[in-house]
């Protein structure tokens, strides 16, 4: 049944030519019927000029019928003036004019919007036409106007079905589209949120790396410096390397856990890295570990805090100060300052270093250079808060982050 359906679809004309050849057919005997019956029996054809156009008239709406799909608006003016040379020859209806309901109905099912409506005018005016042309002999009035009534509203339902399969047709076209814009949609946004998802793991590898590195280099140049005059301070040197490795390694793990995870870590709590404000006073001491002064203050009363402000306020911290260490200098020494307020807690991280160069804090950098910022101020941004960073008046660098609490989760 699929194969003849299919089959069906893509040889239109040729079923329709099998149509037409059956209509051909039936009209044919009817007329040889009527040719054959007795004298003065037959209406169809009385006269000389009924006989010659009896048969171009059958040939022509079997025609209509068989290209109505390939030209309708062509079989439409083909199928009126075979109508109007039926009327003026004097052919009497006949089966072949079922063709004038197929070309109505198959004009009103296609777009072209003159041609349904000259149809819809042809479908209410047809039946009129031939009860006036062809009146019933010896018939009551009644009886003709409810026959002429009748085939009026045979035309217009052939008009009207083919009006609702056009409506019908351009509602799944619609469908269609909507269907392919949806998807394209979502293709847009799996492309947003694969970048999406790539920023999120270049910042979390940046933070998790460039401040581990940066420590384990400015212990492993310390250590190397003291070697031969002081082995108990390169000796605490390594410990620090060693632990800060494995601390980074471990970071790793769990940050490889979240990518590994199909459900983005959320049922392995062991997997996610996702240190707070209380591990900030840790990172102070790992950091003052290094030589680096810190000053470390909070202000206001601490109170729970959504999990994305703590991240971004441990990692803003854990930037800066990863920050002074490589562009400070020598003797470079940072504040770092928590307050807790009603509806936000504000960040400050600053240092009287030499600060960063210019193009590091406005333009990202280049060769890798300046990403800790660009992350920064996407995870400020990612929790609806305000970010400032550049060099202090007096010298130095300045962080300050002040991150809402409605609307964070």
């Amino acid at each position: 049944m699929n194969r003849l359906y299919d089959f069906i679809r893509r040889h239109p004309t040729l079923v329709d030519s099998l149509w037409a050849a059956f209509l051909l057919m039936t009209s044919s005997l009817w007329i040889l019927a009527l040719v054959s019956s007795p004298p003065g029996g037959s209406e169809l054809v009385s006269g000389t000029d009924e006989k010659i156009a009896i048969g171009p008239v059958t040939l022509a709406l079997c025609l209509v019928v068989a290209l109505r799909r390939r030209a309708p608006e062509k079989m439409l003016l083909l199928a009126t003036g075979t109508g109007l040379v039926q009327v003026a020859a004097d052919v009497s209806p006949f089966p072949g004019d079922f063709a004038f309901l197929v070309i109505i109905f198959t004009v009103a099912s296609r777009h072209t919007r003159w041609a349904s409506r000259f149809a819809l005018a042809g479908a209410l005016l047809a039946p009129t036409i031939d009860a006036l042309r062809w009146p019933t002999p010896r018939g009551d009035l009644t009886g003709q106007l409810f026959g002429t009534l009748f085939m009026t509203l045979a035309f217009v339902m052939a008009w009207v079905l083919g009006d609702s399969l056009r409506t019908r047709r351009a509602y799944y076209v619609q469908l269609e589209e909507r269907a392919k814009r949806l998807e394209k949609e979502r293709e847009a946004q799996a492309k947003m949120a694969v970048a999406a998802e790539r920023a999120r793991i270049a910042r979390e590898l940046h933070d998790v790396v460039a401040h581990n590195v940066s420590v384990m280099v400015v212990q492993a140049d310390g250590g190397a410096y003291v070697l031969d005059t002081a082995p108990e301070q390169a000796r605490m040197a390594l410990e620090t390397i060693s632990g800060t490795g494995r601390q980074a390694l471990a970071e790793m793990r769990r940050l490889l856990g979240v990518l590994r995870s199909e459900d983005g870590g959320r049922d392995g709590g062991e997997y996610v890295p996702q240190p707070g404000v209380e591990q900030i006073a840790d990172l102070v001491e790992q950091v003052r570990g290094t030589g680096l002064a810190v000053d470390f203050t909070i202000e206001g009363t601490p109170h729970p805090l959504p999990s994305s402000v703590e991240l971004t306020a441990y990692r803003i911290v854990q930037e800066a100060l990863t920050n002074t260490r490589k562009h400070g200098g020598p003797d470079v020494g940072a504040t770092v300052r928590l307050r807790y307020g009603e509806d936000e807690l504000s960040v400050l991280a600053e240092d009287d270093g030499r600060g960063a160069q210019r193009e590091l804090y406005e333009e990202g950098g280049a060769d890798g250079l300046g990403h800790g910022l660009i992350g920064m101020r996407e995870r400020v941004g990612m929790v609806g808060g305000a970010l400032e960073a550049g060099p202090r008046s007096g010298g130095g660098f300045r962080i300050s982050a002040a991150l809402p609490l409605k609307g964070a989760d």
